[in-house]
């Protein structure tokens, strides 16, 4: 069932949201050529910490860190770990959630360390842009599907894959609700969309398949031809017949 958002639950949702772009802003820095993804995810966990939010992603269904570190081929879900340095070239995606009096947030970003190809390059702006493609189809009277299509075709048009394994979702009360929110489809299909919708849009882009496979330790997700990948998310509502995107707080553009 999907549950639509009050304006006052809306305004519940904005702190958890907030801190999730924050924390988003803040760790750029810290993206370098030498740093591993546990001491990035020690970061966030303290920067949550200060901002009295609880991560989300800490314990869910068993997974053992604050954010999702994930990089190059990896699309999501990697474990942060003492043994994966960052290294200058890589894409590293990291996917942050909170929770704030019961309510959720959730983003992601994918970040460039050093220099890269004009491709690894165009395949993270791909994958952004996307995103910004989606929620122009995010209106009263349209459909989900017009949103999917939206992003589906803009990847599809630079020469880069969608992975359709995993999707977007609807958040609250809970980080994943009804509805699923694809990065592919057809235009005029799935539910109407209407006020009160929150959900959290993420296009998963490949530059080679959108096929993908899960590693050993039951979590990371890679791509099966082993190319690059890229994610960036957003946890929006529309209301009032606007989109507003929760996990990008005015001043905030990362």
């Amino acid at each position: 069932m999907i549950r639509l958002k009050s304006e006052h639950e809306i305004d519940e949702m904005r702190y958890p949201n907030a801190i999730v772009g924050e924390v988003l802003a803040y760790i750029k820095e810290y993206v370098v050529d030498g740093v591993t993804t546990y001491d990035l995810d020690r970061l966030i966990e303290e920067y949550f910490k200060k901002r009295n939010v609880i991560p989300a992603f800490k314990g869910y269904a068993g997974f053992p860190a604050a954010a999702c570190i994930s990089l190059n081929e990896m699309v999501v879900h990697g474990i942060p770990s003492k043994k994966v340095v960052v290294k200058n070239g890589d894409l590293v995606s990291i996917d942050v959630g909170t929770i704030h009096n019961g309510w959720y947030g959730d983003g992601a970003r994918t970040y460039i360390v050093g220099e890269v190809d004009e491709k690894r390059k165009e395949l993270v702006e791909v994958t952004k842009a996307s995103f910004f493609e989606g929620i122009k189809m995010l209106k009263v009277g349209n459909r989900l599907g017009d949103v999917s299509h939206a992003i589906q075709s803009l990847v599809e048009s630079h020469g880069f894959s969608v992975i359709r394994d995993y999707v977007g979702h609807g958040i609250g009360r809970n980080l994943h609700e009804e509805p699923q929110v694809p990065n592919f489809g057809k235009a005029g299909t799935d539910i109407p969309l209407r006020n009160g919708l929150v959900i959290a849009i993420e296009p998963m882009v490949s530059m080679g398949t959108w096929k993908v496979k899960v590693l050993e330790d039951g979590w990371g997700v890679v791509t099966l031809d082993g190319s690059p990948s890229a994610h960036y998310e957003n946890t929006v509502v529309l209301h009032n017949g606007k989109v507003e995107i929760l996990t990008m707080p005015e001043g905030l553009d990362v």
